[in-house]
């Protein structure tokens, strides 16, 4: 029989197991913990989210219009509602897609700023339309607003798919609609 040095190290039995009970129990914990570290990474905005401010910010215009053509009360109230219609249909197909934990919250995740389409094709940060479109606006300025916010509806509408597809097909041609009937 072999013996042991009296300078080896030895580990007792009690020892070993307790040293791979916690492994057993600490690696799987420091795992999930690092899981629910905070995710840094700033994704893109839902594609749906600029339909959804250009539609708030045409159904402001059209209620702010109304100051300067009151003889176009009815035309200018109906594009307001609908454009309205048109936004919530939108933030409901973006929660959607977000999804809602079970406790009614949904997740939170750093988005890039928002941009929609301006008057002249550029980009423009969300706010600052959301924010002219209080101004009061003529008709036919809200008119050229329409048909923008129609063919960024269109162009958006070739590149999705399914549902989404249709939702903004059909605001495109509700646009046009009041666009080109409601406010002539």
């Amino acid at each position: 029989m072999q013996q042991l040095s009296p300078s080896a190290p030895t580990w007792p039995r009690r020892t070993l197991l307790r040293l791979v009970g916690a492994s057993a129990v600490g690696l799987p914990a420091v795992s999930a913990l690092a899981a629910c570290a905070e995710d840094d990474t700033v994704h893109a905005p839902d594609p749906l989210a600029a339909q959804e401010v250009l539609a708030r910010a045409d159904a402001a215009a059209a209620t702010a219009a109304i100051a300067l053509a009151p003889q176009s009360n009815a035309a200018l109230s109906t594009v307001a509602t609908e454009r309205t219609a048109h936004a919530a249909a939108l933030r409901t197909e973006i929660d959607r897609v977000i999804g809602v934990y079970g406790d009614g919250t949904t997740p939170v995740h750093r988005t890039a700023a928002l941009t929609v389409p301006g008057p002249d094709g550029a980009s423009l940060p969300a706010a600052e339309v959301e924010a002219a479109a209080a101004q009061p606006t003529t008709v036919a300025q809200l008119r050229a607003q329409l048909v923008r916010s129609q063919q960024s509806a269109a162009a958006l509408a070739r590149t999705e798919s399914g549902y989404r597809a249709g939702l903004l097909a059909s605001i495109s041609a509700a646009c046009a609609t009041q666009a080109g009937v409601l406010l002539t």
